[in-house]
């Protein structure tokens, strides 16, 4: 079935992340996760990779910041191949946020928020001042939550403070990967309207994995739907609403998806 495939970039220059003819298929699989895929990230939208567990869209994401590398094509990221960046430079620039946050359990809030600040040798002063320039950021005081383990949060609130660590030394591109799926509904509900509004505020780009698709067409400037490894719809959420693709429709039908979101 060939992808249905409108909205894609023209500008190179506008391009962040973009896939050519990308396959990933390791050893022992008898498919490939990720089957010639194209694909650009446009500088400070959200990009939403939406599908069904299996689909490739984690294996996607995990591709952008080498923590896996294609078997054939190429992912570029500013202009750069990823086997040509130096992965920890890579990585630094990129924050990534992952389902319950992916904390160090003995670190405080402050020291996991200013990790990477501390890392790229930013002295004292200017790590505690970011640290707490985030934690205000995300909605948590400073004084209550610095100083508290993870362990002495709610789930909420240690997504905020992965959100808080992603954007500790300002990166240009953030990953995200579930980041909300194991919370209850109405945290999950509060925090993806913070994060809409804190995504107006800076203009990340963003990529951006679910398999809900309410959170999807809340949050995406584009939706691009996977099955099999491939993309079958990329559009924005207004016309995936219209869209007759066999899968967008199924999703639609499945979740009784009304028309007026």
């Amino acid at each position: 079935m060939e992808s249905q495939i409108s909205n894609q970039p023209t500008r190179k220059d506008d391009a962040v992340v973009v896939f050519r003819r990308v396959t990933y298929a390791p050893p022992g699989v008898s498919a490939p996760i990720i089957d010639a895929l194209d694909l650009e990230v446009l500088r400070g939208e959200t990009l939403v990779l939406l599908g069904e567990s299996g689909c490739g869209k984690t294996t996607t994401l995990r591709l952008v910041n080498r923590l896996l590398e294609p078997t054939s094509g190429e992912v570029l990221v500013e202009g750069r191949d990823t086997r040509a960046w130096d992965a920890i430079e890579l990585r630094r620039r990129t924050g990534y946020v992952i389902q319950d946050a992916g904390l160090f359990p003995h670190f405080t809030v402050g020291r996991n928020v200013g990790l990477v600040p501390t890392l790229e040798g930013w002295d004292e002063s200017r790590v505690t001042a970011r640290v707490d320039e985030l934690l205000r950021l995300v909605g948590l005081d400073p004084g209550k939550f610095s100083g508290r383990f993870p362990a002495e949060l709610s789930g909420g609130q240690r997504q905020r403070v992965g959100v808080a660590r992603a954007l500790a030394a300002d990166p240009p591109l953030l990953l995200m990967d579930e980041p909300f799926g194991a919370l209850d509904p109405l945290t999950r509900a509060a925090l993806q309207r913070e994060f809409a509004a804190l995504q107006k505020r800076l203009n990340k780009t963003v990529v951006f994995v679910t398999h809900d698709v309410r959170e999807a067409l809340t949050l995406g400037t584009r939706v691009a739907l996977m099955s099999a490894g491939r993309i079958v719809l990329l559009d924005t959420p207004e016309a995936f609403l219209n869209s007759d693709e066999p899968h967008a429709r199924a999703y639609r039908e499945t979740l009784a998806l009304p028309t007026d979101l």
